[in-house]
């Protein structure tokens, strides 16, 4: 299986609904906590710290990422895709969404 991104970037394309100045906050504070995480597992490694301490670490970051992916991924389908879906454009809008439930499960 490949584990490459199969979904190509739009770095042009907007979302239809743009996230509130609360949701930034929070998800920016999200993204945050797993960059103070993986900081702190770099400091392990050069401490020569537990693996298995390592390990719940970089559990929980994978959780935080999910976490913050997910409610993107809730954004997207309540905005983006329910627009498509209202527009008539929802056949392709749905494919893509599915797409991204195959390349999100792959991590």
């Amino acid at each position: 299986m490949d584990d490459k991104l199969t979904i190509p970037l739009q770095p042009g394309k907007k979302p239809v609904m743009m996230r509130t100045e609360e949701e930034k906050k929070a998800l920016i504070q999200r993204l945050r906590r797993v960059e103070g995480q993986v900081r702190g597992i770099q400091k392990m490694i050069e401490e020569d710290r537990y693996c298995v301490d390592i390990l719940v670490q970089i559990s929980a970051i994978n959780a935080g990422l999910k976490r913050a992916g997910f409610h993107i991924l809730e954004d997207h389908t309540k905005g983006c895709v329910s627009s498509a879906v209202e527009e008539g454009d929802g056949e392709s809008a749905i494919e893509e969404l599915m797409k991204v439930f195959e390349q999100f499960s792959k991590s």
